[in-house]
């Protein structure tokens, strides 16, 4: 059902944290920790309720090096924008100092791209046809210009051959367009974030893992049983897939699709008001019960975001 969410790689907690939230006026949805590192914060921004399909996802690793977008990655995550909103973004990147380029247009939409503190590239698109979804709303970012969720996100790849191929034989997208080296997927199954560019690249070098790249892209499934349904379907096509993860708010596979870069299906359920209200999201830490007993000693570990 298209895309659940992108997960990415930031230098420093405290600027991510500021940029997402004040900046760009996303929701923090929760605050938790790594699974695998627990000294280090994973967050996740998107709207009111963390609906799928607007989740941008974070492990902030305090004064890690900077990476490099190269092929084998996702390396634009495209939103979707209101008609009309760009001069707001662009007035406001300059306030804050964003960097940012001119308005261009890609397969006939209106496209700002612009960088995050750590270089993580970032669109602004203006859909060919309106967005309904409802966004979070600041006291600066209101709902006529607030970004909506995910667009699209691009894939950069030596060859796009196989990595279309799973994208239409297994999750069920099909080819909309194309405009020189790049293809557009899409899929029928959601209004929203339903968008895969492929971008193919025959030089590109490949990308290097670290602050400003992109980690993993999460394809959405509504339970763990269509999850299951495809992980027989990856595995027949000799791929390694992991057994299901229990990620708190959602169940988790992963594979390396043939192109390179780390897909993730992840599930709707159980969502993020597991343990917090929908009015106290993200307000709190919160810690997977593995580390529940290490709470103070991860607390003093963790950077202050205020």
């Amino acid at each position: 059902m298209g895309l659940h969410h992108i997960t990415a790689i930031a230098g420093y907690a405290k600027r991510n944290y500021e940029f997402y939230t004040r900046v760009l006026g996303l929701r923090l949805v929760k605050k938790t920790v790594n699974f695998d590192d627990p000294k280090t914060y994973h967050f996740y921004y998107g709207d009111r309720t963390g609906t799928p399909g607007t989740l941008l996802t974070f492990f902030p690793w305090e004064g890690i090096a900077p990476g490099k977008t190269g092929s084998g990655m996702a390396t634009d995550i495209r939103y979707a924008v209101p008609a009309g909103s760009l001069e707001f973004w662009s007035n406001r990147f300059k306030k804050y100092n964003v960097k940012q380029e001119d308005v261009t247009e890609v397969f006939g939409e209106q496209l700002l791209a612009f960088v995050d503190p750590d270089g993580l590239k970032i669109n602004l698109v203006v859909p060919k046809t309106t967005d309904n979804r409802i966004p979070w709303e600041t006291a600066d970012v209101n709902a006529t210009v607030a970004a909506k969720g995910f667009h699209s996100v691009v894939l950069t790849l030596k060859n796009i051959d196989a990595t279309a191929g799973i994208l239409t034989d297994v999750f069920g997208y099909h080819l909309l367009e194309q405009d020189k080296n790049s293809y557009r997927f899409i899929t029928d199954a959601v209004e929203n974030a339903s968008i895969i560019d492929l971008l193919e690249s025959t030089n590109e070098g490949r990308g290097i893992n670290s602050a400003g790249t992109n980690h993993h892209v999460a394809f959405r499934v509504k339970d763990e049983e269509t999850q299951m349904m495809y992980r027989e379907k990856i595995a027949s096509r000799g791929l390694s897939i992991t057994g299901k993860i229990d990620r708190d708010y959602f169940y988790s596979l992963y594979f390396r699709e043939p192109g390179g870069v780390l897909f993730e299906i992840a599930t709707d359920n159980p969502g993020f008001t597991i343990d917090e209200t929908l009015a106290e999201l993200g307000s709190s830490l919160k810690l997977p019960k593995q580390y529940e007993a290490s709470r103070m000693k991860i607390e003093k570990l963790l950077p202050k975001l205020v």
